[in-house]
């Protein structure tokens, strides 16, 4: 069992510090989040960020730890995980290697024992032997507590993980220390920087909050987030960079599947910077945003967006090339004619068909009396049905020539059953 040791000096002596030290690490802290930090080392308690997706939350744990020299240690939580997988397990392997080689030194043991209960009674007082820290084999959490050099501790996702672990978590985040039922409980010899990130897909419970200061940690504004790419030295020019922060932010707003993170603004800077792009425009980064849209309904919502993200007058053609009359382009006439004095009114050609002229001053022929004109009833009987196929068409009845046909009583009394019953 491990006694608790004083707590090293503080690294930081002011907000201003923290934000020197992450910048120098590449991390642009703003206020708000280095005053955060500031107080998760001076008050020694654990630092529960909550936000999005792709924010900067383990970034920050990692960049904590390279600017205060300490080791980093991560739990990535996930569901299912138990806490043999966070705090520790016993190495069963370890304990039967170390019976089998023991065998004749437990039989010497037990060799003059009387009878049985006094053999297991002998054996028995062993059991420490076997469940000592030697056979404890620690997980993240329980080598935390324990090191002997100061650590960060990142517990990730912790939203992933289930409602029990969040219970065992509590000893741990409270009191900095572990309680291992078969040899004691271990006491941190320096209190680590315990940093939980949560993606908000469950609600965490109160008694784990409650631990911990608390931050909601949200896109950064558009000149911070273009202070972080510029800070990743990713070779796109300056004003394609501020447009490229601007797109993004525009994609966010799209409430897509998943929302383009600040790395992956990153990584769409650096693409774009491979390519030799020095000015932005839709083609270029419609051929690209795979990079930050990772869902087929995602991305077919971008490129939609994009045009207008990049040049607000941008007019968007349709991509089924219909124009306002929805003229296919096609050379034959399907009624794609204005409705003129010579224009037939039963739907029959009746030579070329007049061009449509789309007058913006309003001069033009209307599309609803275009449309009128060639709602006739059997219009399309002298495309379909000429010459003898009419004939036959309205001795059927089909066409509009056609005379009703006079049907007998007979037939009305076969086709409703009403005839005279089989006999049996």
């Amino acid at each position: 069992m491990t006694s608790t040791s004083e707590q090293p000096g503080t690294v930081f002596d002011s907000v201003d510090e923290v934000v020197e030290a992450l910048s120098a690490q590449g991390y642009i802290a703003d206020r708000r989040l280095a005053t955060t930090v500031f107080l998760l080392t001076r008050l020694e308690k654990p630092l529960l960020l909550e936000g999005p997706a792709g924010v900067g939350k383990t970034e920050l744990a990692k960049m904590l730890a390279v600017a205060t020299g300490r080791r980093f240690l991560r739990l990535q939580c996930y569901e299912g995980q138990d806490e043999t997988k966070a705090l520790y397990e016993w190495d069963y392997g370890k304990q039967l290697l170390y019976t089998q080689i023991l065998r004749e030194k437990i039989g010497q043991v037990v060799e003059d024992a009387p009878d049985i209960p006094t053999a297991v009674d002998r054996i028995g007082a062993q059991d420490s032997v076997f469940f000592s820290e030697r056979f404890l084999a620690p997980r993240p959490l329980l080598e935390a507590i324990r090191s002997d050099e100061p650590v960060v501790l990142l517990i990730d996702e912790v939203d992933r993980a289930d409602e029990a672990l969040e219970a065992v978590l509590l000893e741990t985040l409270g009191e900095f220390q572990i309680s291992v039922p078969e040899v004691g409980t271990f006491l941190a010899k320096n209190a680590p920087y315990v940093i939980l990130t949560s993606n908000n897909t469950r609600d965490l419970a109160a008694a784990l909050k409650r631990r911990c200061l608390h931050l909601f940690l949200d896109y950064p504004s558009a000149e911070r987030e273009l202070e972080i790419v510029r800070s990743k030295d990713t070779g796109l020019p300056e004003a394609a960079a501020r447009e490229l922060v601007e797109v993004v932010r525009g994609l966010r707003e799209l409430e897509l599947r998943k929302a383009p993170s600040i790395s992956e603004t990153i990584d769409w800077a650096r693409t774009l910077a491979v390519l030799g792009v020095d000015e932005l425009n839709s083609q270029i980064l419609s051929d690209t945003v795979s990079v930050v849209v990772k869902y087929d309904k995602d991305v077919t919502k971008a490129l939609g967006a994009l045009p207008k993200l990049v040049d607000p007058n941008a007019v968007v053609e349709d991509a089924h090339g219909h124009g306002h009359g929805h003229g296919h382009g096609h050379d034959d006439d399907h009624g794609h004619s204005s409705s003129g004095s010579d224009a037939p009114t039963d739907g029959r050609s009746s030579g070329p068909a007049p061009t449509v002229v789309d007058d913006d001053e309003g001069d033009g022929p209307d599309g609803r009396t275009v449309r009128a004109t060639k709602d006739q009833e059997g219009r399309h009987v002298g495309h379909y049905a000429a010459g003898s196929e009419a004939k036959e068409a309205a001795r059927r009845g089909e066409g509009p020539d056609a005379k009703p046909r006079k049907v007998s009583s007979s037939q009305g009394s076969r086709s409703f059953g009403l005839g005279k019953k089989r006999a049996l």
